[in-house]
Formats: C-alpha cells, sequence, structure tokens
C-alpha cells in the first residue's frame, strides 16, 4: 500500500477521533543559501485530543529523528510517509524533530537560487497535500487548527508567513521570527516565504478596518513588478467582497508574493497569496494580461472567503472553493474594475477549457467522487473550474443576483471557520431564493457531460430548439441582421427549456445565435445561414461578447469534426486581424495554432502551415503600431515559424533589430524568436549562448535549455529524452523545457523511435517520481502515432496501475483518438 496517497475513508475515521487544538512549527532556514545541504531542520508541536489510542501524522522528508509523546520519548515509527503514535490519552501533546527536504518540483519547500543576483529564495506550495513536507501534520482539510510558525533564517532576508511578525530577534548573521497565532486553517493554506525579496507596501481602509498590503518579488525582477497597478485592483477587490459578503476580511495582513517555478497560476494562503512570476512581463505585455492577473488576483481573494474561512470537508467538494473562486474572479473584474469585458474572454477561451475536459471518457460531475489524494490533485480541471463557474453563472441567472450573494452571506456566518459539504450550501441557498434546489443540483452539479443546442425545422415548417444530453437551461437567442456593414442584434428571447425537443416562434435572420449573452453551459451549433453569415462577416459583430460566443462556437465545432480546420483556420486569417478584443484574439490564435497541427489532414497540413504562418507575418505589419494586436501577431509569428521557416530571414531581421514601429521585442520574444530558428535549424548553440550572455536570467536559463533541445538533430532530442526522464537534479521549469524542446516543430522523424520506450517508463515514472514531475512526464511525452495501438495495450496491460495514472494514459489516448478521427473524416 502507498502510505502517502491518503483515502477518504481513513482520513474521515482520523477526524472523527482527532480533534486538534493548536501546532507550532519551528523551522531552520539559516542554511538554504547552501547548495549542498539538501535539508532542513523542522520540528512541529501539535496538541489534540484523541478518543482513539493510536493515530499518525503525516510527514514526508530526509528523516524523523525524534518524537516526543506527552514528554516521553518514542520509538520512530515511520515509513516515509507516516509517523506512528500509539498510546494516546484523551489529551495530548507530541513534538516531531525531523529533517525536511528543499524541493525543486515547486512541492513543499521550494528552493530557488536566483542566476542573476546568485542570491537565495525560498517558498511554499502545500495544495492539495504537501504541507507534510515541511511539517508533521494531520493532512486533511477537515483538521483545522492554530498555527505559530517560527523561522530561522539568514539576517537581512524578507521572512513571511500567514500572520504579521509578533517578535523577531536578531542575532550574528540570523534572525528568528515569530508569527502571530493563525486563526483556524486548514493544513494545506498555510505558508512560508523567505529570502532577499524585494517589497512594496500598501494598506486598505474600510470604516473601523485596516488592511496592511504587501506586494513582493525576487530583487532581479522588482523593475518589473507594477506594484501600483497590482495594490489597486486588491484595493478594489477588498471593497467589492466586503461589500458582498457582509463579512470583514479576517486574516489580518493580505500579502502577495510572485514566485518562481511556480506550479500553478496562484495560491490562496490566507495573509500571504502566491502567484507565478509569468504575471509579471518583462518588457512588453497586453492589456489580456493585465485582465487575466486581475482576475487571478480576485480569484485568489475571494477564496479568503469561499475555501480559507469555510472549507471543504474533503476533497469531493473542491468546488466549493474553486467554481465560487472562478466566478467571482470574472464578476469581480466585470463590476470593480477596469476590466469590464471579463465576460467576454471567460465565454471564449475559460468555457474552452471546460468544454474540453467534459467530453473526455475521465469526465466527472462537478461534486466529483474523490476517493483519495492523488485522484485529488487531477480534479484541479476544466470542471471543478470553469464548468463550475458556468454553472454557478447560470444559476445566477436563475435565482438572481441578490439571492446568490444572500445565501453567499448566510453560508459564511453558519459555517466560519467550519468545514462544510455541498449540503449546507445548498440550504442557504434554498432558503433565501425560495426554491428546492435539489433538482438543480442533480442536473448540474452531480451529473457529467454537456448538453449540445441547434435548430432545426420540423415537417410543420416551426422552428425546433434541439438539445442533445437534455438538462434545465434558462437562455437567449438573439437574432442579428447585416446593417450597413455591420452585424446587430435586432431582437432576442429568452426561455426555458429542458427536454431534447422544444418549438420556438424564431423569425428569419442572418444570424441565430443560441445562447445569447452567455447565461448557460453548452455547446452551441450555428445554423448554416449563420455559419455563412460569420464566415463573411463575423468581425463586423457589435457585440464582443456575440463575437465570443460565434468563436466558440466555431471552435467546438471544429473540435467535434463538424467544421472543416481548413475552414476554421481561413475565418480566422480573415477575421482575427480585425479582432478589436485583445482577450479574444488571444485565445483565437493559439486555436488556430492547434487546429492546423492536430485537425488539419497530414496532406494538406504543411501548405496550410505555410499559409497560415504568411498570414501571421502580415498581420504584424498590418497591426496599428504599438498595440496588443502587433505583439500578439507577433508572437503567434514566432509559434508558427517552429513549424515553418518561410520568414526565417525577416525573424532573423526582427532580432537585429529591424522591428516594426511600436513592436517591443522584449527578452521573452526573443527567445521566442530564437527558438523558431533553432528549431527550423536556421540558429545554433552559438547563437543561443549569445542570447543567454544578453538575457543573463533565471528566465534566460529556461528559454536556453529549451532551445538547446529543440535544435533539429536526432542525438539533442535523445539527449533531451534522456535528461527527461534520468536527470533528478532538473527543476519543474527545467524538465518542461526539456519536455518542450523534445517535441519542437513536431519532428516526429527524429523521435518517434522513443514511442515505445515511453509505455515502457511510465509506470515506473510514477511510482518514482512526485506525482507533480510524474504528471508532466506522462502529458507532455505522450506520442503522436499514427493509431492507438500502443495505448490500448498499456492500458489493457495495466488495469491495476494507479487509478490517478490510469486517468492521464485515458485521457491523453482520448485526444489522440479524437485528432485522428477528425483528420480521417475530413481528408
Amino acid at each position: 500500500m502507498d502510505t502517502a496517497n491518503l483515502t477518504r475513508e481513513e482520513t474521515a475515521a482520523r477526524s472523527a477521533a482527532v480533534s486538534v487544538r493548536s501546532i507550532r512549527v519551528e523551522l531552520d532556514l539559516t542554511g538554504a543559501p547552501e547548495r549542498s545541504r539538501t535539508g532542513f531542520p523542522t520540528a512541529t508541536t501539535l496538541e489534540f485530543d484523541s478518543d482513539a489510542p493510536e493515530t499518525w501524522l503525516d510527514f514526508i522528508g530526509e528523516s524523523v529523528d525524534r518524537v516526543v509523546l506527552n514528554d516521553q520519548e518514542q520509538e520512530v515509527v515511520f515509513d516515509g510517509a507516516r509517523i506512528r503514535l500509539s498510546g494516546l490519552a484523551a489529551s495530548n501533546t507530541v513534538r516531531v524533530e525531523a529533517t525536511g527536504a528543499y524541493s525543486r518540483s515547486g512541492e513543499g519547500l521550494h528552493r530557488f537560487h536566483d542566476p542573476a543576483d546568485e542570491e537565495t529564495y525560498l517558498y511554499t506550495q502545500y495544495e492539495p497535500a504537501d504541507s507534510r513536507r515541511v511539517m508533521a501534520c494531520f493532512e486533511q482539510p477537515d483538521m483545522k487548527a492554530s498555527y505559530t510558525f517560527v523561522v530561522d533564517a539568514p539576517a537581512g532576508w524578507e521572512v513571511l508567513s500567514n500572520q504579521a511578525p509578533l517578535k523577531t530577534d536578531i542575532g550574528l548573521g540570523v534572525q528568528r521570527v515569530e508569527f502571530a497565532p493563525t486563526l483556524p486553517v486548514s493544513s494545506y493554506i498555510t505558508a512560508v516565504a523567505a529570502g532577499p525579496y524585494a517589497r512594496v507596501d500598501g494598506e486598505w481602509h474600510r470604516d473601523e478596518q485596516g488592511i496592511a498590503l504587501g506586494v513582493f518579488a525576487r530583487r532581479s525582477l522588482v523593475q518589473h513588478l507594477e506594484a501600483d497597478e497590482i495594490l489597486e485592483i486588491t484595493r478594489q477587490g477588498l471593497d467589492f467582497f466586503t461589500d458582498s459578503f457582509a463579512y470583514p476580511y479576517p486574516w489580518g495582513k493580505y500579502d502577495q508574493i510572485f514566485v518562481p517555478e511556480y506550479n500553478l497560476g496562484a495560491m490562496e494562503n490566507p495573509g500571504l497569496v502566491t502567484f507565478t512570476e509569468a504575471y509579471l512581463s518583462r518588457g512588453a505585455a497586453t492589456d489580456a494580461q493585465r485582465a487575466a492577473r486581475a482576475n487571478t488576483i480576485l480569484h485568489e481573494m475571494a477564496h479568503m472567503w469561499f475555501g480559507d474561512l469555510v472549507t471543504m470537508k474533503w476533497w469531493d467538494d473542491l468546488w466549493l472553493k474553486e467554481s465560487f473562486a472562478d466566478y467571482m474572479g470574472s464578476h469581480a473584474s466585470a463590476v470593480a474594475t477596469r476590466f469590464h469585458d471579463a465576460w467576454v474572454k471567460f465565454a471564449a477561451n475559460r468555457k474552452a477549457w471546460a468544454y474540453q475536459q467534459d467530453q473526455l471518457p475521465t469526465t466527472h460531475p462537478i461534486v466529483a467522487d474523490i476517493t483519495d489524494l492523488e485522484a485529488a490533485k487531477l480534479n484541479f480541471d476544466g470542471i471543478t473550474y470553469a464548468k463550475g463557474a458556468a454553472v454557478l453563472k447560470q444559476l445566477v441567472a436563475f435565482v438572481g443576483d441578490e439571492a446568490f450573494f444572500e445565501g453567499a452571506r448566510r453560508y459564511f456566518a453558519a459555517n466560519a471557520f467550519g468545514n462544510t459539504t455541498l449540503d449546507d450550501f445548498l440550504v442557504q441557498l434554498s432558503a433565501v431564493s425560495g426554491r428546492d434546489m435539489t433538482g438543480w443540483s442533480k442536473a448540474w452539479l452531480e451529473t457529467s457531460g454537456m448538453s449540445t443546442l441547434w435548430t432545426e425545422t420540423d415537417a410543420d415548417g416551426r422552428a425546433v430548439l434541439m438539445q442533445a444530453a437534455p438538462r434545465p437551461h434558462r437562455l437567449r437567442i438573439g437574432l442579428y441582421d447585416r446593417v450597413d456593414g455591420r452585424v446587430v442584434r435586432r431582437a432576442q428571447s429568452e426561455l426555458d427549456i429542458s427536454e431534447e425537443r422544444t418549438v420556438v416562434d424564431l423569425q428569419d435572420a442572418d444570424l441565430v445565435l443560441l445562447n445569447d449573452d452567455d447565461l448557460t453551459y453548452a455547446k452551441v451549433r450555428l445554423n448554416e445561414r449563420s455559419l455563412a453569415t460569420v464566415e463573411a462577416s463575423l468581425s463586423s459583430i457589435d457585440d464582443p461578447l456575440a463575437r465570443a460566443l460565434v468563436w466558440s462556437s466555431l471552435w467546438n465545432a471544429t473540435r467535434d469534426g463538424e467544421l472543416d480546420a481548413v475552414r476554421y483556420v481561413a475565418i480566422v486569417r480573415e477575421h482575427a486581424p480585425g479582432e478589436p478584443n485583445i482577450g479574444l484574439l488571444a485565445g483565437i490564435l493559439p486555436h488556430a495554432a492547434f487546429a492546423l497541427r492536430h485537425f488539419v489532414a497530414d496532406e494538406r497540413r504543411a501548405d496550410e502551415q505555410r499559409v497560415w504562418t504568411e498570414a501571421a507575418w502580415n498581420a504584424l505589419r498590418q497591426a496599428d503600431p504599438g498595440s496588443d494586436g502587433q505583439l500578439s501577431w507577433a508572437r503567434a509569428l514566432a509559434t508558427a515559424s517552429a513549424f515553418d521557416d518561410v520568414r526565417s530571414a525577416e525573424i532573423r531581421s526582427l532580432l537585429d533589430g529591424d522591428v516594426p514601429e511600436g513592436l517591443t521585442v522584449d527578452p521573452d520574444l526573443r527567445w521566442q524568436l530564437l527558438t523558431a530558428l533553432v528549431t527550423t535549424g536556421h540558429a545554433d548553440a552559438e547563437d543561443i549562448a549569445s542570447e543567454l550572455e544578453r538575457d543573463d536570467t533565471a528566465t534566460g536559463h529556461t528559454a536556453a535549455r529549451r532551445a538547446l533541445a529543440s535544435r533539429p538533430d536526432a542525438g539533442v532530442r535523445s539527449a533531451a529524452w534522456d535528461a527527461a526522464w534520468s536527470d533528478l537534479t532538473l527543476s519543474n521549469d527545467h524538465l518542461d523545457a526539456e519536455i518542450s524542446g523534445f517535441r519542437a516543430g513536431g519532428r516526429r522523424d527524429l523521435i518517434a523511435r522513443f514511442d515505445e520506450e515511453y509505455f515502457a517508463r511510465i509506470a515506473d515514472a510514477w511510482h518514482e517520481r512526485s506525482i507533480e514531475l510524474a504528471q508532466r512526464l506522462v502529458v507532455g511525452l505522450f506520442p503522436a502515432t499514427d493509431a492507438l495501438d500502443l495505448a490500448d495495450a498499456w492500458l489493457d496491460a495495466h488495469e491495476s496501475a494507479p487509478a490517478a495514472l490510469r486517468r492521464v494514459v485515458i485521457e491523453q489516448r482520448d485526444h489522440l483518438a479524437r485528432d485522428l478521427r477528425v483528420r480521417a473524416a475530413l481528408a
């Protein structure tokens, strides 16, 4: 038995028998700058009551050195994941002294050495179950406690945790910082960060409440921090949520820290929110990027209530925090910040993630059946986030804003600092809305899959709204006409449907848009007249949300093989250069690139790729100087040029400084352009070394590794393959770089010989690597074969493999099956 993979049943039994009062964690991080030192001393003192004579603590690290229970030395019984405690009294105090391991995978206490200035930075990341890599704990969300952190660190470092420091003692070259105790929280949202981070301070006030704000980043990145905008969004969010939830922010301070080699977008640790450094642009950023950062800031802030104040009992109800936070990120962006078009991007891009996930054979209800921690890790997906948010948007359309928010207020008041399940929320919502929400919950939260909507004409000439996989929907139908070169809405009707066929009063229109205003969660098909209209006039649709829904419909039809991928890319070529909404353009361009590589028939791909590369080049030249569109097309050109070298000379000129007026070629774009040249054989290791000398930063080193692995040489790709599987010193980002280089340019001729070896390796990798790194290997190196035989053979031979590993392989197989099916149908 893998004792690290905790199950729902055993953790439920533990929390029924054990009640935690307080936890004190002492960490000695003074040796972190020494690269040869792999671990750090950690001591945890836990006070708890127990009805059982024995239990266990969770810990994963280098060693457990001492266990003292109720002042009595205990034999250390440690299997690598659990510390056995026996002879418990009704009230207990246990102290565990151990050595934790510094992480290079972004799990636990991650250590990063900055090549720009040789400084060392630390931060923690735990969700769902990696706090046990730092401290001995009860690693489950329903065992909340007050935590006190005491951290020894080098003098001069910023030392941060969930609460403000209570006292700081300065020694010779070291400091000890003791933080104020937290309010009751789950282990996975505790946090520590330490290092010579640069900081910018601010504050927020409302009536008698004042909140200290802090924004942090590595010193070598501080010039890219944009702290003023980050603090502005933070204040706007605190205003909005304080008013909306009628429950004051409870966590004291509000620090936000941008950290390197981060596995997620962000994490909602109360009082110390962590963000990926990808949100800090090194010279050029579109408004869509800033909107995404604002959305994430607000998403994490919503978690201070949904997730931190009130926490799911077990990971089955992960949606109780993530779906709500995803909804609130867009809602608060739209009503509280300058990014009023947040729902436009959500409709076209965020929901695309949900639609894709919901069509996989492994799809699951929003309220999922999570049997263990490995299953929990994989359920941070498009269902839990984007579908859940879309369904909540639909719920608001049913019950109204006021009932929804009043239900949330009552939910917080009734369950503050506690743990909940689905029923706890439905009780409050039913009470305020006057509706029994169990039917809605069964249809939307407890059932997987999605509806597809389209129109037909019956034998009597009546318009019929058809629904595959029927569910109850409230939706609007928009009728649009071409008027003076524009496509404008003439009329709109609203209706509730639940059956497979619904007769509707539908007048003729150039464009009939089902689910107008995007109230519900469903794929929508365009009729032939509507398709002809958008093919000719998509960029002339006035309403950006309507355009978003059209782009979404086209993309879903392409993925399903109902719209020829060549036709789809032609529509993109025609209308994307005129798309004024940068949030939409940011999703359209990668969809077109994906369609070319996955859905265009083999015999047509090279020609279509060339046409697309030329289109990107022409759109770049014609874009308004200094515009977000110009930058987006430059990035699209770089992506396309890794597969077609028709503009290699022009890309070299861009790198040499011959750039269109207004275009900022920042370090990240330079690496994209150079890697495209490397991939097609128009640049070499000497060019990469020269670029690294120009950009001798952490991002530069990762990009250089990716570029070196992208060289079109069988020996280079073989070395990248070996490094990915065998080099255990690679950080998470460097592993990604090797994988990306191995697959660069779609050069199956260089890598197909590894197909069978992939399937021979994945079971061992899953067992030997952390789940974060193993998942990157299994997903990133899955071979794009011309048949499903190898994947099917592995699944048949490994029926007893870990369920999480089988899920990943099944999903990758399904992606490949879709590619093959769509290409064959349209060949």
